[in-house]
C-alpha cells in the first residue's frame, strides 16, 4: 500500500485504543469482536490499523458497550483532545 495521510483524529485514536484495551482485557480477538457485532473481521482490522482512515461511529460505540459490557462513555476522553 502506498504511504499516504490517514484521516484518524486524536479522538478517533483515543476511542480505538480504549476499545482495543477492553477487547484484549476480555481475551477477545478481532474476529470474536467482529462476530459479536455482526461485522467483518476486515472492518475491525482496518479500524485498529494506522494505515486506514476507518473509525468507529456513535452507533458502533453503543453496540461495543453492549458486547464489552461497559458504558459507551468508557471509550471517550474525560476532556476534549
Amino acid at each position: 500500500m502506498p504511504n499516504r495521510q490517514v484521516d484518524k483524529t486524536k479522538v478517533d485514536l483515543f476511542v480505538i485504543e480504549k476499545v482495543k484495551e477492553k477487547r484484549l482485557g476480555l481475551g477477545m480477538s478481532q474476529a470474536d469482536l467482529a462476530y459479536a457485532l455482526d461485522m467483518s473481521v476486515g472492518f475491525i482490522g482496518k479500524i485498529e490499523s494506522p494505515n486506514y482512515p476507518t473509525h468507529y461511529n456513535v452507533k458502533h460505540l453503543n453496540d461495543l458497550a453492549k458486547v464489552l459490557k461497559c458504558s459507551p462513555q468508557d471509550f471517550l476522553p474525560k476532556k476534549p483532545l
